[in-house]
This record gives structure tokens, C-alpha cells and sequence, in this order.
């Protein structure tokens, strides 16, 4: 697509958008408030075909992100706050900015070097913290792994992953005598340190933390699913068949989805 075409296209988006937002009586009745929760449904279904790998289904979700990006700048204009050309002039400023080593005369090295020098634009920039751009509603897992990146950019940083490893198993032994303790507020402080010790030893594997567990959710559902399925076929009801039964349903289906 050309740029005559694409400016066409965003145009003509742009223009049903209007049009909705002045004919149709739900789109005018919406604000930023309303719009948030289904923002959000709409990021998670994003997220899900992306997982998936859906790459029809990832189309579909970036062009609903998209229309809810012109709905609230439409919704700003008529407050007179901002409109979307604003928008996309502010973000096409701040990557200029934060990219001195392709608009500028700034050398990196590496892709490391490139999120160190973005983190400390950011502090010029006024913020306060280089966690402060971590949204506070973020999921717990992506949290944390922002958490640890953001933190790496400054130096707080293991060296090497058997490091990381050695601090969760050291997390694992505090759990253990936590629980040893029977203390619900201490085992529940030192289980979230395992997890967030695992969450950092993912990103020293090269893995995201929240991706492998969903996909570890998906593969439960399926095998779950599957395990009704088979109950339901032999003519029992699961819930009245023994852990042992059930057991052997499971692992029965794993040997199908794995092929061993």
C-alpha cells in the first residue's frame, strides 16, 4: 500500500467514525468511561489471537483498537482537549526523540543499549522513577516482568541465569519454612517472591512469563475438555469417578494430544 492509498484509507475510517459517533444513537452516547471496559476486552482478545497466532483474528482486534483510538480523540475533540492529529504528531515526536541513534548522532551497540538510552530520556523528561511508566492495573505477571525490565535498564540486574536460579531456589527454601510457620500473610509474601524469582529467571530463558502460562491455561482446557469428553463416552459422570480414574482419563489424553 502506497502512501496516497493508506492516507486515503485512515481518511475514510476516520470519516465513518464521525458519522457514528453524530447518527448512531449508542455511539453518541459513550464516553471515556464507558469505552474503558470494552478497550480492555478488546486489548485481551488482541492478546489471545496473538497467542494463537490468528493472524486473521489479530487483524480484526487491531482494527477494533484502532476504531476505539479515533473514538476517544473524537470524544477529546468535543472536549476540546485534543484531536487525533495531535495524536499522532506527539507520538511521532517522542519516537524521534527517543530514538537519538537514528535521528541523531548518538552510536549504540545493541538492542540493550537502545532500551537504556530510552529509559533515560524518560527521566529527563520529568519522570520521577524509572518504574513510573509501569501502569499500575497491569496484570500481576506482565507487571512483573515490566517491573524487572524497566529495573535492568539501571544496572539492577543479575549477571548470568544460574544466579537467577539460585535465587529461586533460595525463595522456594523461605516458602518452605513460611509454610512451616503456618503464618498466611508470611507464606503468601514469600510464595509471590517465587513467582516473581520464576518470572525473572523466564526472561534470562528468553521466555515470556505470561505467554507460557497462558499457553499452559490453553493446553489445560484442552486436556480437561477432552477428559469430560471421555467420562461422558464411557458413561460416567466425573465428578463421581475416583482421583485414581480420573488419573488415568488424563493420562490417557496426554498420550494423544503429545503422541507417545
Amino acid at each position: 500500500m502506497d502512501d496516497q492509498s493508506l492516507a486515503r484509507a485512515f481518511v475514510r475510517f476516520k470519516q465513518i467514525m464521525d458519522e457514528l459517533r453524530e447518527k448512531c444513537p449508542w455511539d453518541q452516547k459513550q464516553t471515556i468511561h464507558t469505552l474503558r471496559s470494552q478497550t480492555i476486552e478488546e486489548l485481551y482478545e488482541l492478546t489471545d489471537a496473538i497467542t494463537s497466532s490468528d493472524w486473521k483474528g489479530i487483524k480484526e482486534e487491531l482494527g477494533d483498537l484502532m476504531l476505539h483510538i479515533l473514538f476517544y480523540s473524537r470524544i477529546a475533540a468535543e472536549q476540546q482537549e485534543f484531536n487525533i492529529e495531535e495524536v499522532i504528531d506527539a507520538v511521532s515526536k517522542k519516537l524521534i526523540y527517543r530514538h537519538p541513534h537514528i535521528y541523531g548522532d548518538v552510536k549504540v551497540k545493541d538492542e540493550a543499549e537502545v532500551k537504556q538510552n530510552w529509559e533515560q530520556l524518560k527521566l529527563k523528561e520529568g519522570k520521577k522513577s524509572v518504574l513510573s511508566g509501569v501502569p499500575l492495573s497491569l496484570p500481576a505477571v506482565v507487571k512483573a516482568t515490566r517491573l524487572q525490565e524497566k529495573s535492568k535498564q539501571v544496572g539492577f540486574e543479575w549477571d548470568t541465569r544460574e544466579q537467577v536460579w539460585e535465587k529461586v531456589e533460595e525463595e522456594i527454601g523461605e516458602l518452605h519454612q513460611a509454610i512451616s510457620s503456618t503464618d498466611k500473610v508470611e507464606i503468601e509474601e514469600e510464595f509471590g517472591d517465587v513467582l516473581f524469582s520464576m518470572i525473572n529467571y523466564a526472561r534470562f530463558l528468553g521466555i515470556d512469563a505470561e505467554n507460557a502460562l497462558e499457553l499452559t491455561n490453553k493446553k489445560f482446557i484442552s486436556r480437561f475438555t477432552q477428559m469430560e469428553e471421555t467420562a461422558t463416552g464411557l458413561g460416567k459422570n466425573l465428578a463421581d469417578m475416583t482421583l485414581a480414574q480420573k488419573d488415568e482419563i488424563w493420562n490417557s489424553v496426554k498420550k494423544i494430544k503429545t503422541g507417545s
